[in-house]
């Protein structure tokens, strides 16, 4: 099927999220002169630190550039992991730490689980919540080998419920022999992430939250024991402020900038399928994504309907008439019985990276950050935000794995991701190898 085959009559060029719920312009709420907290960054993490601030009585303003949940929050594949890819960066590598520093990173990502579906469950958030699990097939058999080396380690640090499943029983996972076997993780589920988003946001406004679109942040600045933050439609003064941008991160903070490294992320949905087709391709309803370093992540639709797939069709973004024929091309890889399938929506969103492979949360020069998803922003930066909250607050139970002492950077970077590309072209060349030789 050539490039231009793959394209429904129908097609957008949007998220398939969108049909539910998209990020509009809304009445623009005045900037205010002064607020306890300012938040820059409308998305998971911004709004999630919101509404536990609001909780405990403490005035928070959300600054957004655009309009709130318009970046990757109403983007993503809505896959909710507990713990599974923490610590894994966009190399394949994973964290290597201490015993202890990999068992407080699975804690709290445990933990950030427990709290998205408290939250979906406080705030009566209806956004298909669905607790099938997950299935990450092993891309060589040497991947299913260190997979099996991390059961023990996922299910006594972040209660994974996971398990190995071998070739010859891959079937009873997806219908497809295109991995060598694969790790089941039981605590794993998925969400409509847009609804999931809307349902945060209207909790935000339940509480009073005022939350200001369209109010890009151009500076901030120390303003005696607090803060400037200048906006493109006003200047508000604050006690803290929390940059919670993640991969949209900007100029305005540029000591966080060059701590992130934005990666684009790109997905499709297909056309309706045939009941029984569509019934057979993931017969457990998981979730799925494996463990190739250019990797690929798909599920299927809320409704059952449709395939959600999406993957690295580039480092950096494309539009959608160019990454859709290459992500029509990973699926059907997977699938062939999906050949002649029709896409009806393509689109792309920024997940941000770090040197680390970490999530993180912490003070740089003074400032609030939740940054750092690595690919789990769903639970990760709702967790991240609510963890900010609760150090401003003074109440957190214990630190969170993420409240590292470093958040590193690289000396040879300043934000600006050209290396991308060259990476991207080494990492297929290194998964077609390691895929040869196995």
């Amino acid at each position: 099927m050539s490039g231009a085959d793959v394209f429904h009559r129908d097609f957008k060029p949007r998220p398939y999220w969108w049909e539910a719920f998209e990020p509009k312009p809304m009445a623009l709420a005045e900037v205010p002169k002064s607020a306890r907290v300012a938040i820059v960054g409308a998305g998971y993490a911004g709004i999630s630190t919101a509404i536990e601030l609001a909780n405990a009585g403490i005035e928070a303003v959300v600054l957004e550039a655009k309009e709130p949940g318009w970046g990757a929050s109403t983007r993503s594949g809505g896959a909710v992991s507990g713990g599974v890819n923490v610590g894994k960066s966009f190399s394949g590598r994973t964290f290597q730490g201490t015993p202890e520093q990999i068992a407080a990173v699975l804690n709290s990502a445990a933990d950030a689980f427990s709290l998205i579906e408290s939250l979906i469950e406080r705030e009566e958030i209806d956004c298909f919540w669905q607790k099938h699990g997950r299935f990450v097939g092993a891309w060589t058999p040497g991947h299913y080998e260190n997979q099996a080396k991390r059961i023990e380690k996922l299910n006594r640090d972040a209660q994974s419920g996971s398990y190995m499943v071998p070739r010859e029983r891959q079937r009873e996972e997806i219908a497809s022999d295109y991995y060598y076997g694969g790790m089941v993780v039981e605590r794993a589920a998925k969400l409509h992430p847009a609804l999931y988003f809307k349902g945060l946001l209207d909790a935000a406004r339940r509480r009073g939250v005022t939350i200001c679109a369209q109010a890009p942040v151009e500076r901030i600045a120390r303003n005696g024991s607090g803060w400037e933050i200048r906006t493109g439609r006003g200047t508000v003064t604050a006690g803290d402020v929390v940059i919670a941008t993640n991969g949209y991160t900007g100029d305005a903070t540029p000591q966080l900038k060059r701590r992130l490294i934005p990666v684009a992320s790109h997905i499709i949905a297909t056309e309706e399928l045939p009941p029984d087709l569509a019934k057979s391709l993931i017969p457990k309803g998981r979730t799925l994504s494996d463990t190739r370093r250019v990797l690929c992540y798909y599920r299927m639709s809320p409704d059952g309907k449709r395939v959600i797939f999406g993957g690295r069709a580039r480092f950096t973004a494309v539009t959608p008439e160019v990454a859709a024929p290459i992500l029509h091309g990973f699926m059907t890889e997977r699938f062939p019985q999906l050949q002649g399938t029709k896409v009806t929506h393509a689109w792309n969103g920024n997940v941000a990276f770090t040197f680390d492979a970490l999530p993180h949360t912490g003070r740089q020069d003074g400032m609030h950050y939740a940054l750092g998803c690595n690919g789990s922003g769903v639970a990760m930066m709702t967790y991240l935000g609510h963890q900010t909250a609760r150090r401003i607050i003074g109440g957190a139970n214990r630190p969170s794995g993420f409240e590292l002492p470093e958040f590193p950077d690289h000396p040879l970077y300043s934000g600006n991701p050209w290396f991308l590309p060259v990476v991207g072209s080494w990492y297929r060349f290194r998964d077609w190898y390691d895929r040869r030789v196995a």
